[in-house]
C-alpha cells in the first residue's frame, strides 16, 4: 500500500509521489526561541518524527530539516527586558529545546539551521522578488522592504481566504506600504533596538522579516522544490501563506505536500508561551510522568486531532504504555529479547493511512494482549513471534521498551525509588540497632556501603549519600 497524506493545499488525502525515487525532503518549521519548549512544540516534533520514522522503515532516504528563528520581535523583547544580547537569550532556549527533543526520543534533524545563519540567502531572494516586480522598498526611507500581495494572483490558496477580507499584516507601518496586506520581507534598523540585531543589506542595515527565512532555507537545503513542507495549523495564515507567494513568486516549486498537525489545547484555548497557559515537560517529570510516556501521550492520536491536554488524560495515556512496556519486559525475561521482527500488514496499513497513529496502536495493544494470553501458558514460540512484531511497531513510534534510552527510569523517577529503597534499608537497621542486634545493622550498613550507599550516623539521625 503506498502512503497517503493529507495534503492541506489540495484539501485531500493523496498517494505519496516523491519527486526522487527513494529519496524524501521534509521542511518543518521549528520554533523561535524567545523561551523554552512547552508540549504543544513537543508535539509537533514528536509528530514529525514518527513521520520520518515511517518513511525510513519504508526504505526511503529522508533529509530532515527543521529550523530555529532566533531573531525575532519576540526574541529582542525578551532580551531587552533581560539585558542581555538577542543571541543570548535564542542560545539558551535552542539548547534547552534540544536536550527535550532529545529525552522524548525525537531524532535529531539532518540539519538545523538558524535564521541569522543565512542572511545572503534572505538578500538573493529578496533582491529576485524585487527584481520581478514583487517586492519593494518602502517610500519612507525606513530600509523595510515589502512584498506585493496583490502582485501573486493565488494568494490565500493554502488558507482558503480572499486577500479583500483579510486583516492587514501588522508587521510594518502602513503608511509605508502601497497595500496594508503586504508583509515585510526586511526590517531596517529601528532606533529602539539593539544595536546588534541588525545586518547589512542592499536597503540599509536590518533584520529579516518572519516568512523570509523559512523560503530561504527550504531553497538553501532542500532546492527550489522539495516533497513536504510541515508545521502547526496555526502557522497556515499567514506564515505559510506567505512562504508560498514569496517562493512560488521568485520561480520555486516550493513545497508538493503541506502536512500540518493540529493544536495541544489547554482548556478552551491553544497552548501558548505569549499566553502564559503552557505545561513543560520538566513539570510533567516533576510529577511522576516518565518522558516515554509523555511521547506515547503526544503520539497517539491522529495528528490531525486536537489534544485537549488535562492530568487525568495523559495518566491514562502512562497506563495504556505500561500495559505494553509490561508485556515486552516480561517476555524479554523469560525467553530472551530476540530482534526485532516485520511490521504486521495491519499496522502498515494504519501508518500509510495518513500516518493514523491511533489505529497503529490500537494494533499493537490488540497484538499485545493475545501475546499476554501466550505468556501465561509458556508458549515460547508465539511469545517470541508476538515480541518480535511489537518491538518492531514500537520501534516505528519510538517507545519500544527495550531501547537503550528507555530501559532505565528517568532520572528524577530514580532519585525517587533510590530514596524509597534506602529509607527502607535505614529503617531496618534502626529496628535491628533498637533491639541490639548490632551485627543485623552493620550487615545493612555494608550492603548499602556495597551498592554505592554510604551511611553516615549523625546528631539529627542516619544521612546517606552516594559513594563517589
Amino acid at each position: 500500500m503506498t502512503l497517503r497524506l493529507y495534503d492541506t493545499a489540495s484539501r485531500s488525502v493523496r498517494d505519496f509521489v516523491p519527486l526522487t525515487p527513494g529519496q524524501v525532503g521534509i521542511y518543518l518549521c521549528g520554533l523561535t526561541v524567545q523561551a523554552g519548549p512547552h508540549i504543544g512544540h513537543l508535539r509537533s516534533g514528536v509528530n514529525y518524527d514518527v513521520l520520518r520514522r515511517w518513511f525510513l522503515k519504508s526504505g526511503y532516504s529522508v533529509t530532515f530539516i527543521r529550523n530555529i528563528t532566533d531573531i525575532d520581535d519576540k526574541v529582542i523583547a525578551k532580551a531587552t527586558e533581560a539585558g542581555v544580547p538577542f543571541w543570548a537569550i535564542a542560545y539558551a532556549n535552542e539548547r534547552l529545546l534540544s536536550s527535550t527533543y532529545l529525552r522524548l526520543g525525537v531524532l535529531p534533524p539532518t540539519y538545523e539551521p538558524r535564521a541569522t545563519g543565512h542572511i545572503p540567502e534572505m538578500h538573493e531572494l529578496i533582491k529576485q522578488l524585487i527584481a520581478d516586480g514583487h517586492a519593494y522598498e518602502a517610500i519612507d526611507g525606513s530600509g523595510d522592504v515589502y512584498f506585493d500581495v496583490r502582485s501573486y494572483a493565488d494568494y490565500g490558496a493554502l488558507s482558503g481566504q480572499r486577500p479583500d477580507a483579510m486583516e492587514a499584516a501588522a508587521d510594518g507601518p502602513a503608511r509605508a506600504k502601497r497595500d496594508p496586506l503586504d508583509f515585510a520581507l526586511w526590517k531596517g534598523q529601528k532606533a529602539d533596538e539593539p544595536a546588534d540585531a541588525n545586518w547589512p543589506s542592499p536597503w540599509g542595515p536590518g533584520r529579516p522579516g518572519w516568512h523570509i527565512e523559512c523560503s530561504a532555507m527550504c531553497w538553501r537545503y532542500l532546492g527550489t522544490e522539495f516533497d513536504i513542507h510541515g508545521g502547526g495549523l496555526d502557522l497556515q495564515f499567514p506564515h505559510h501563506e506567505n512562504e508560498i507567494a514569496q517562493s512560488k513568486a521568485a520561480g520555486h516549486g516550493f513545497a508538493r505536500f503541506w502536512v500540518h498537525h493540529a493544536l495541544l489545547n489547554l482548556g478552551d484555548k491553544k497552548m501558548s508561551k505569549s499566553l502564559g497557559n503552557v505545561v513543560s515537560l520538566e513539570s510533567l517529570v516533576d510529577s511522576g510522568v516518565r518522558p516515554v510516556e509523555v511521547r506515547y501521550y503526544l503520539l497517539s492520536p491522529h495528528y490531525r486531532s486536537v489534544i485537549d491536554f488535562t492530568p487525568e488524560a495523559l495518566a491514562e495515556s502512562a497506563v495504556a504504555y505500561r500495559r505494553l512496556e509490561n508485556f515486552v519486559l516480561r517476555a524479554a525475561e523469560q525467553f530472551g529479547e530476540g530482534e526485532v521482527g516485520e511490521i504486521p500488514a495491519e499496522f502498515a496499513e494504519a501508518m500509510d493511512d495518513d500516518l493514523n497513529t491511533s489505529r497503529a496502536l490500537a494494533v499493537v495493544h490488540d497484538a499485545v494482549r493475545d501475546a499476554n494470553a501466550a505468556l501465561t501458558s509458556a508458549d515460547e514460540n508465539a511469545v517470541q513471534t508476538a515480541l518480535a512484531a511489537v518491538r518492531a511497531m514500537l520501534d516505528v513510534l519510538g517507545i519500544d521498551p527495550l531501547h537503550p534510552q528507555w530501559r532505565s527510569t528517568d532520572s528524577g523517577d530514580l532519585t525517587k525509588v533510590v530514596d524509597s529503597l534506602v529509607a527502607l534499608a535505614l529503617e531496618q537497621r534502626a529496628a535491628a540497632r533498637t533491639r541490639k542486634d548490632w551485627a543485623a545493622a552493620d550487615a545493612v550498613r555494608d550492603q548499602l556501603k556495597t551498592a554505592g550507599v554510604v551511611v553516615e550516623d549523625t546528631a539529627a539521625g542516619p544521612r546517606w549519600t552516594l559513594e563517589h
